[in-house]
């Protein structure tokens, strides 16, 4: 523990623990950093003590199970206690990432990670391990279904074949390993498209084989052939199966299937990929009647501004100039700020192109916390604990008791999700939690307003501010901008890698990262944030001035390289920008390029939303 974390913990643990607070819940977490506080200043008797005394007194909180760790190391039992009551508690995935399978008569401590933390530092090896044991201990058939799906859920489909007994499966193994396969080399995809359909035949009515078709349909050129393998009954209540259908048809019956499933995602977006493909090809009318079929309301957020900027487009190119305002000004009132709120924006009173060449650091000083401070927004969790504990800037105890709470199986609701993903990126845990912030925003169609300003305000996080404003000022580039590549790039994560070899903050190719260094740099180098962001930010300078400073030219070719966009150029960027990225023809650049304008846009709204009559609305 660093020398300021330790005396921040020593200070809040004396502060807890002058409270009296009997056997109310914070005496648990008092008890906890008064066990940790003295472990880290080497008094290890009094550790002890503390750990025992907190197991004793409350052992059923959250705080209980770091006390099962501890005395564990002596008391083989305590862990095999902690495994079966707090299962989703760091404390159980460490312990079991840690335990050895002489120790628990098997590989147990594998067999947890695989059900509740397969993403845990060193899952993978020891589900491996557990896998390729042929000796005293080797898991069992039932064992191997819990194994292989782990590993599935990592990425490595052929281990989790390698571990099935004689390659059978199970139904929800089967689902895993297909899912994987399918995003693998081509022979991979074969290999999970056949996997995938024998779990339609073999289980039709299984929850899995829906899951199965649907993963079947998704491609936006789907497979004759795979469609019509499926059973009849199932492919018949597919909302995915009929999008696919309408996508090899090339949109025939489109409009009778969106008005079928109007509130399935795979039907949100088959209206908006023939609504694109009738707007490229000029079709303004079909594109207007596409994007008319789904409702106000019906979409979530971020989809709904969507759909209202394009039927706003799609009016004005019809001649409807005052249906085309009313969608455009709907859309600026009632959304956030981001993509299409700007491009409403340029199309309704010609705002001109953000200037990304000036450093734009004047929400600094007033309009967030200090980094590091308690998030002052409550957290609104259900639980008293976990809030009281976030609004004592307690994160990593908050998130603790949060994880205990939360065991019950089920697919948590969307308010939930929202809290979870809060926890985890202040837990520094951004690359899962801004992961999960996004998928809700996509999903959830109603929330209340103070949800959904929190929803879009956590998307937003300014991790590492005090180096992205010195690199802003140094290289006389748009903060907002560094903000939003690397949310795109890494999502705040320093030691990410791509598959291609990008790494760290803003995934800099170590080629472009020595040039701009202006030397050879070692791999681990671009894992620090500040050389990261510095290169990142050079990088950004020179395709800024590159292109005038032009945002989606430079955007775009941060993705695929000035080189690549130069052949893209032409009039429709300075006459119909949005047209012309929906024209880009690398899907990754084409999403990537609007996310990132987005990212930026939203960071450089500095109003916070307002809500009225305690949120509702």
């Amino acid at each position: 523990m660093a020398a300021r974390e330790r005396d921040d913990a020593t200070g809040m643990a004396r502060l807890l623990a002058g409270q009296g607070w009997g056997n109310a819940p914070l005496a648990a977490i008092s008890l906890e950093l008064a066990a940790e506080t003295a472990a880290d200043l080497g008094r290890q008797k009094q550790a002890t003590d503390l750990w025992r005394s907190l197991l004793k007194r409350f052992p059923e909180s959250a705080s209980s199970a770091w006390a099962r760790r501890r005395l564990g190391a002596s008391e083989p039992d305590l862990l095999i206690e902690l495994l079966e009551r707090q299962p989703r508690h760091p404390a159980a995935l460490s312990a079991a990432e840690a335990v050895d399978p002489e120790q628990t008569k098997g590989h147990q401590g594998a067999l947890h990670l695989a059900r509740w933390g397969v993403t845990w530092p060193g899952a993978a090896g020891r589900l491996r391990d557990a896998c390729e044991d042929q000796g005293h201990w080797a898991p069992d058939d039932k064992a191997r279904q819990h194994l292989a799906r782990g590993l599935a859920q990592l990425g490595d489909a052929d281990a989790a074949e390698d571990c099935l007994p004689e390659g059978a499966s199970d139904p929800e193994t089967a689902l895993a390993i297909g899912r994987t396969l399918l995003r693998g080399n081509r022979e991979q995809g074969s290999r999970g498209e056949r996997l995938l359909l024998t779990l339609t035949r073999e289980h039709p009515r299984h929850p899995t084989s829906l899951e199965a078709a649907k993963l079947l349909s998704d491609p936006l050129v789907p497979k004759a052939e795979i469609l019509n393998a499926l059973p009849s009954t199932l492919a018949q209540s597919s909302p995915a199966v009929a999008a696919g259908r309408v996508r090899l048809e090339q949109g025939r019956e489109a409009d009778q299937v969106i008005e079928q499933w109007p509130d399935d995602p795979a039907i949100w977006q088959l209206q908006w990929d023939l609504s694109r493909d009738a707007l490229l090809a000029g079709q303004w009318e079909r594109a207007n009647t596409l994007l008319t079929k789904l409702s106000s309301g019906t979409l979530p957020q971020p989809l709904e501004a969507r759909r209202l900027f394009w039927l706003g487009f799609s009016a004005d190119r019809l001649g409807k100039t005052t249906n085309a305002r009313s969608h455009w000004q709907e859309l600026i009132e009632q959304q956030p700020a981001g993509y299409y709120s700007w491009l409403a924006e340029r199309r309704l009173h010609q705002t001109p192109l953000p200037n990304l060449q000036r450093p734009d650091l004047e929400w600094a000083e007033s309009s967030q916390p200090a980094e590091g401070a308690a998030d002052p927004d409550p957290l609104n969790s259900g639980d008293d604990l976990v809030n009281q504990l976030w609004d004592l800037g307690l994160m990593d105890k908050a998130w603790d008791q949060w994880l205990t709470r939360s065991e019950t199986g089920q697919e948590p609701s969307y308010p939930d999700q929202l809290v979870e993903g809060r926890l985890r990126i202040a837990v520094g845990d951004p690359w899962m939690g801004l992961d999960q912030l996004f998928r809700v925003s996509l999903r959830w169609r109603h929330p209340n307003c103070e949800d959904a300003v929190r929803l879009q305000r956590n998307q937003s996080p300014r991790l590492f501010s005090a180096l992205f404003q010195s690199a802003a000022r140094d290289k006389n580039v748009s903060s907002n901008l560094l903000y939003g590549i690397s949310k795109q790039e890494s999502r705040f994560t320093p030691d990410v890698r791509s598959v291609v070899g990008a790494a760290g903050l803003m995934q800099l190719m170590p080629a472009t990262a020595a040039e701009l260094a202006g030397r050879p740099l070692e791999a681990q180098e671009l894992d620090d944030p500040e050389l990261n962001i510095t290169l990142g930010a050079a990088y950004l300078k020179q395709l800024l001035e590159q292109w005038q400073g032009h945002p989606l030219l430079a955007i775009a070719s941060y993705n695929a390289g000035p080189g690549t966009v130069e052949g893209w150029r032409n009039d429709e960027l300075n006459t119909a920008p949005e047209l012309w990225v929906e024209r880009i023809p690398y899907p990754e650049t084409r999403y990537y390029t609007k996310k990132v304008m987005d990212n930026m846009l939203r960071y450089a709204d500095l109003s916070s939303g307002v809500c009225e009559q305690n949120g509702a609305g």
